[in-house]
């Protein structure tokens, strides 16, 4: 016998907020970043004078690209064939049983090959730099998502592929190591500083100087000098535009609240973006409040952050009052970094989207009760939404509709996770 279709409350008005904290508005004719790259006063290029000759060849590249519908044919047919777009949209019945309050909606990025959302913006970029006839790929990666799915798609071109990734992240993500070694890249443990995902982006950086003729930068997140946070955002619209045909399918209303976790930020804006218009859905980014806002104990930087320039960009970043980069903490890898996108930065500023943060105990939570609920073992990094949306959810309405972005899978945090849990195999 089939299981009983569950029943999926209807709202008969699309545009009221969600009752939660937070702020409400649309942004007619939101246009960013301009041409120099800048999303308010955030972003930029801040380089050395090397690289600026290929970020400006890589722009022109990629303004060429995003206009000729032969390329993006071809992105859309690799996103469908090889990485499994498009993910489905599924109501947490269970989840939402439990809670007692809204609709509960899981954007399944997780179900995408190599099992995270990374992979939506490697396909472009390797196309990206296929067109620009470069023959090797360079990544960092700090949760190992990212690198891996460099290192499948460069496999399936047949580029040359080098990925960093800081010395903590290797031992708590050791089975994405392994992924990407049989799958052909060299990976190179970063032993400098705190070991984890700003040191890994600084050695990224340069090999990329001094190979920048033969070699293209994957960046991985929408972060750095321009035009990657714009370009990283546009090969992620996929979710949100997803996510919004299928929810009024579904549910026949937009969503009233949208949640997904932000470290640098792609797989949110992903999903925010194609609704940034919609003055009735409400958006909420959770950062990593690790062991909880104190210096050196969390990566939440719009939380104890301020402006500053990182790695190629302007933003909110975790500083001292001298500019010293201050230590970072999160029990996910791929959330531990002391910069946020600069895009987030200026939705923050126009009070379009709200920012909060949810500590390790949370996330951990958050991983457990997933799994327990719906059979589904999440991400760390996504573990951070859901323990938002596990909180805000009972203060909602039944007939509300929220949307969590499952960014990734949590395969390769298990062995972490229930080690900092005390569980034991038998």
């Amino acid at each position: 016998m089939r299981n009983p279709r569950p029943k999926i409350h209807k709202s008969k008005a699309s545009s009221r907020p969600a009752e939660t904290p937070g702020p409400i508005g649309a942004l007619p004719g939101y246009q960013a970043p301009d041409a120099a790259g800048h999303f308010g006063p955030y972003g930029g290029r801040f380089v050395p004078e090397t690289l600026m000759s290929a970020l400006e060849d890589l722009t022109r590249e990629y303004l060429v690209a995003r206009d000729d519908r032969f390329f993006q044919r071809q992105f859309r047919d690799y996103l469908q064939k090889y990485a499994g777009r498009p993910t489905p949209l599924y109501f947490a019945a269970r989840l939402t049983e439990k809670l007692k309050g809204a609709q509960i909606f899981l954007k399944r990025e997780d179900l995408l090959h190599t099992g995270a959302h990374k992979i939506n913006n490697v396909i472009g970029q390797i196309l990206l730099a296929r067109r620009m006839g470069k023959k090797r790929v360079i990544a960092e990666t700090g949760a190992g998502q990212h690198g891996v799915a460099t290192a499948s798609v460069a496999a399936m071109f047949g580029f040359e592929c080098t990925v960093y990734m800081g010395a903590t992240d290797v031992q708590r993500q050791e089975l994405n190591v392994y992924r990407m070694r049989m799958l052909g890249a060299k990976v190179v443990p970063v032993t400098a500083g705190q070991q984890t995902l700003k040191e890994a982006i600084n050695e990224a950086m340069r090999d990329w100087v001094t190979n920048v003729r033969t070699t293209h930068y994957v960046l991985g997140t929408v972060y750095g000098a321009h035009p990657y946070p714009m370009m990283v955002r546009d090969f992620h619209l996929c979710i949100g535009r997803e996510a919004r045909e299928q929810v009024l399918l579904q549910a026949k209303q937009l969503p009233d609240l949208l949640i997904a976790c932000v470290g640098g930020g792609s797989n949110a804006i992903g999903l925010f973006y194609p609704f940034l218009q919609d003055a009735g859905v409400k958006m909420v980014g959770v950062e990593a409040g690790g062991e909880g806002i104190k210096p050196g104990k969390h990566a939440a930087r719009f939380q104890g952050g301020s402006l500053g320039v990182l790695q190629g960009a302007k933003t909110y970043l975790l500083q001292d009052a001298d500019g010293q980069i201050m230590p970072t903490h999160s029990v996910s890898a791929g959330l531990d970094y002391a910069a946020v996108g600069p895009e987030h930065s200026l939705l923050r500023d126009l009070k379009r989207v709200d920012y909060t943060y949810a500590t390790d105990k949370e996330a951990l939570a958050g991983f457990q009760t997933l799994a327990k609920i719906e059979g589904i073992i999440p991400a760390l990094e996504s573990a951070h939404a859901l323990a938002h949306a596990i909180k805000t959810a009972p203060r909602m309405k039944k007939d509300q509709v929220m949307i969590v972005n499952l960014s990734g899978r949590g395969d390769k945090d298990v062995y972490h996770a229930a080690k900092v849990l005390g569980l034991k195999p038998v």
